[in-house]
């Protein structure tokens, strides 16, 4: 992710906050990390973590469905690991977090690959999208796609880079 100190993230879909204590690293006392989860139950979870392992850098924020709940340009990153395929409402979700970003900002996705025939039963029951129907929603939201990265420990996963665009399209006719 390259998070610097002094940057803002958004860990969406925060679930336990496995990436919680790397990310308050990485943006140092500077830098702010938001634990973004839909359920109060994990919300909870991740409050008694930043208290047990003092992440003074770490708020939590309760979404919901089609929104982060983060203000407007209020943070520099935004991070979903294999959360995305939960979004129900992904186009206002999107939209959400296109809002949250600071033009320029990045939003990267780790979630399953579904492949038919290739793919394990599980993930094609439980995954609504392949990654190229994912990449496709994600810039139909308004995002610029960077790269795929290949990490090469993954064998189910893939990791997709976008970027908010740092000027907005002018409407036709102006």
């Amino acid at each position: 992710l390259d998070l610097e100190p002094g940057d803002r993230i958004a860990d969406i879909g925060s679930g336990t906050g496995l990436y919680l204590a790397p990310f308050s690293n990485s943006v140092g006392e500077t830098g702010r990390v938001y634990a973004v989860d839909i359920s109060p139950r994990l919300i909870e979870f991740i409050e008694d973590r930043i208290k047990n392992e003092t992440l003074g850098n770490v708020a939590v924020v309760l979404s919901a469905a089609d929104s982060t709940r983060l203000a407007p340009g209020s943070v520099s990153h935004a991070f979903a690991c294999d959360a995305y395929h939960h979004f129900e409402q992904y186009q206002a979700m999107l939209a959400s977090i296109l809002a949250a970003l600071v033009p320029g900002g990045e939003f990267v996705v780790v979630d399953f690959d579904r492949i038919p025939g290739v793919s394990r039963e599980w993930l094609l029951e439980h995954v609504r999208a392949d990654k190229a129907t994912v990449r496709s929603e994600i810039e139909a939201a308004g995002f610029e796609f960077i790269e795929e990265v290949e990490v090469p420990e993954f064998e189910e996963n893939y990791l997709l880079r976008f970027r908010k665009p740092v000027t907005t399209p002018k409407a036709a006719g102006s």
